[in-house]
């Protein structure tokens, strides 16, 4: 299935619904990351929320961040998005391996432990928005709509997994974001909660062969459900030479002059994409006259 996310309105505008499929996306983040699979449960999970949440944003050059940093071995995860679809993230610790849960399942909040999801939204002002809340599960999906409820005062009903095959191959990925508008009948909210309870997990429905327009409609679909926009998505690195230039130009002469120095070429990662850029020492000394 390729990747993509759709919109919608239902109830007469008080609902807004988001649902995406990532799973090629997120197999895509494995292999450049070498994650181990409570690893890529855990990347795939904020990924997908994060296409879903830059959505929400109105202009192009916005972009959202959002950060784990938690006490478990996994230590933490952070993922940008636009509001086009256009993802990226990255793990702290890759290579983490825990036993199942009690439910047999992935051990995503104790891969993560207690911690602080935080969420920066750069629209363009002089500063970011930061919103920042403890987790409450580790387990992302409910850590999402606590955010929202807390920070936003917007109700909201999320849901996000990763399906990891037993090759560490991810088999599918996705989630949805549910929200309840201001002045929301009380009757429509008591049925979207029945409705939420008949989904048994996202990954459940997506292996099965469903699509996001189908898990919208299951919930929403007697509601007036309203497909208002289909975008693809998927994992972007916009790194370029040129932005590691300005980035190592940023250090400051000092720094520069310090990697000078020791006569060997520098050589910069991209934390997101893995890609390695390479600075002869003639190239620093032209950066340190660009730094002056």
């Amino acid at each position: 299935m390729e990747d993509y996310m759709i919109r919608a309105f239902a109830a007469g505008g008080f609902v807004r619904a988001f649902a995406v499929t990532t799973g090629n996306l997120t197999e895509e983040a494995r292999q450049i990351h070498h994650t181990t699979p409570v690893v890529t449960a855990a990347l795939g999970r904020l990924m997908a929320a994060g296409v879903m949440m830059g959505a929400m944003m109105k202009d192009e050059q916005d972009l959202l961040t959002l950060k784990i940093d938690g006490s478990g071995p996994a230590r933490g995860i952070l993922v940008t998005a636009d509001c086009k679809g256009n993802v990226k993230g990255y793990p702290y610790e890759p290579a983490v391996i825990l036993p199942p849960n009690e439910k047999g399942k992935l051990d995503v909040s104790g891969a993560l432990g207690e911690g602080i999801l935080t969420t920066i939204s750069d629209i363009g002002m002089k500063e970011p928005y930061v919103g920042q809340v403890k987790l409450v599960s580790g387990e992302i999906a409910e850590d999402i709509a606590y955010y929202y409820a807390s920070s936003e005062q917007v109700p909201s009903s999320v849901g996000l997994g990763v399906l990891v095959n037993p090759d560490h191959s991810v088999n599918c990925s996705g989630g949805f974001i549910i929200q309840l508008m201001p002045g929301c009948p009380e009757e429509t909210v008591t049925a979207l909660e029945d409705r939420l309870k008949g989904i048994d997990s996202v990954t459940t429905f997506y292996r099965n062969g469903k699509s996001p327009e189908d898990l919208l409609t299951l919930v929403l679909g007697d509601m007036d459900l309203q497909f208002t926009d289909k975008m693809p998505c998927r994992y972007h690195c916009g790194c370029t030479r040129e932005r590691v230039e300005k980035a190592l130009i940023s250090v400051g002469e000092k720094e520069l002059l310090s990697m000078i120095r020791e006569g060997k070429p520098v050589e910069m990662n991209c934390h997101f994409c893995g890609k390695t850029y390479t600075f002869s020492v003639e190239e620093m000394e032209k950066l340190l006259s660009s730094a002056k």
